[in-house]
């Protein structure tokens, strides 16, 4: 090889290196499935199921604790109430369930990242909840700076459409006003879609304000999407109905869904389990169109197994795939969207448990039908945990999900590839190949696959150090979204206005 021609070669290299080396911040497109979905049950199960939550709703009955006014709405549509207990007829639920849109619009502040939710589409959201965070320094209580630095990761995270909502929870902020510096955080540093707050029906009615002042008014858009978690078995209390209420009457979208632990929470069998779910989820949004038919709302299933021996709960679990699977089934008979799926593990660290356990639960939630999955990146310990390397670690392979569910076509062009390399030959200077090579293969931004001796060179990192310097890398690139001092005045005056009311109430 001539020395000009070593430069040729060696200049190449250093600009696809330099190529690779670039930040891609935009946002992927919303996931719209090519393939199909996975049915575990034939039609005759899922009719059993149907019929069995009907008949539960129907006799057992499900428990609106403390809510006098969802007693009293229940009664006016047609159902026994006994106390607390709301015995709903065959029929009813499922009816009510029918004036729910099978998909619906989440506007963001970036109309390019506003999202679809229903049909085929499938929205990835980070990790929702954890007390705890973790990264290079151990285990610890998050704080509102955690909290920021994840809003600032999402917004960063091609893969990830969603900025998500109480990414973790920031305990050192008073819990009666964490709720405005997290709806702040999102509103500022990403312009991707984000959640309201579900901790008390006057912190929802805080959420509706604020992406009011945000949007420069509502006009019966929907900004926001609620979890709201049923305390399995069939109780609904009345602080997590109070948010129901609040968001139902504003047209804001709220998950209905089930916290289940099988085996614990609910019968110990998958058909069991779905049972249950289908009865809790129907009551739920059933409830929600006695508030404001129309509202839109999407069919949640949170549910896994139990380790008999210990107790905890288990992730990643063939049982609590084949539920994700069925309940993908019932939501679509339903013609309801579908929360599931995420990036489920019970490891304490971003190992190799968590990485078998996570991919288990994120292909099920693609291959279930899942229309919005929380929890799609850096969900670590149960659920306990949001874990920094984990983010990056997850939210890389998110790319998998996307690829995936665009499918295989034919290729036109496949025989004039094979006439150009003949017996013999190889593919990586023909044509076909240098015309498609840089987008044929998806490619992770984080995992190593140099020569042993490269690695070897650079520090011998292992996965969780290659996600460490992603982090770093992240952050650093980071630019928040720019937001006119207009909006940015409206909302700096509704939060010190709601302090000040708050700070007033507790004196």
């Amino acid at each position: 090889m001539t020395d000009m021609a070593r430069r040729r070669r060696g200049g190449g290299g250093a600009a696809r290196r330099a190529e690779r080396g670039t930040l891609d911040i935009e946002t992927a497109a919303t996931i719209t499935r090519r393939i199909p979905n996975f049915d575990i049950l034939d039609d005759e199960a899922l009719s059993v199921i149907e019929d069995q939550a009907e008949t539960l709703l129907a006799e057992i009955g499900v428990a609106f604790v403390e809510n006098p006014t969802a007693l009293q709405r229940w009664r006016d549509a047609g159902a026994e109430i006994e106390g607390e207990l709301v015995r709903i007829p065959h029929g009813l639920a499922r009816t009510l369930c029918g004036t729910a849109p099978s998909s619906f619009t989440q506007i963001a502040r970036n109309p390019d990242r506003s999202v679809e939710i229903g049909g085929r589409n499938l929205v990835l959201a980070p990790v929702y909840g954890p007390p705890f965070v973790r990264d290079g320094d151990g285990r610890r209580y998050a704080t509102m700076a955690d909290f920021r630095k994840f809003v600032k990761l999402g917004h960063m995270s091609k893969w990830l459409h969603h900025s998500g909502g109480t990414v973790c929870e920031p305990t050192d902020i008073p819990v009666a006003e964490r709720h405005l510096d997290m709806l702040m955080a999102h509103a500022m540093l990403t312009d991707k879609p984000f959640m309201g707050s579900v901790t008390d029906p006057s912190r929802a009615a805080d959420s509706v304000c604020f992406v009011d002042a945000l949007f420069g008014g509502l006009d019966d858009r929907t900004a926001l999407i609620n979890l709201i978690n049923i305390n399995s078995p069939l109780t609904f209390d009345a602080t997590m109905m109070g948010a129901l209420e609040v968001y139902a009457a504003a047209n804001q979208a709220c998950i209905v869904s089930p916290f289940i632990v099988g085996g614990a929470m609910a019968p110990v069998t998958v058909s069991g389990t779905l049972v249950q779910v289908l009865a809790e989820v129907m009551a739920g949004i059933a409830y929600s169109q006695l508030v404001r038919p129309g509202a839109p709302v999407v069919f949640g299933a949170f549910v896994t197994s139990i380790d008999m021996g210990s107790g905890a709960p288990t992730f990643g679990t063939p049982e609590a795939a084949m539920i994700t699977y069925g309940a993908g089934q019932l939501a679509r008979r339903l013609n309801l969207p579908y929360r599931s799926g995420g990036s489920f593990c019970g490891s304490k660290l971003p190992d190799a448990q968590a990485a078998y356990e996570t991919a288990n639960s994120l292909n099920a939630g693609l291959l279930g039908g899942v229309n919005f999955m929380l929890h799609a990146c850096g969900w670590l310990e149960g659920g306990l945990v949001a874990d920094f390397e984990k983010f990056v670690m997850d939210a890389d392979q998110l790319g998998i999900l996307h690829r995936l569910a665009a499918g295989a076509a034919p290729d036109p062009d496949a025989l004039d590839a094979v006439r150009e390399v003949g017996p013999g030959g190889h593919y990586l200077g023909a044509v076909h190949t240098q015309a498609r090579f840089k987008t044929a293969f998806w490619r992770s931004d984080l995992l190593d696959y140099k020569p042993y001796e490269t690695w070897a060179e650079e520090g011998a990192r292992d996965t969780r150090a290659l996600a460490c310097r992603r982090v770093e890398k992240l952050l650093e690139a980071y630019a928040a979204p720019p937001i006119d001092d207009a909006t940015r005045g409206a909302l700096d005056e509704f939060v010190t206005r709601r302090r000040a009311d708050l700070a007033a109430a507790a004196a």
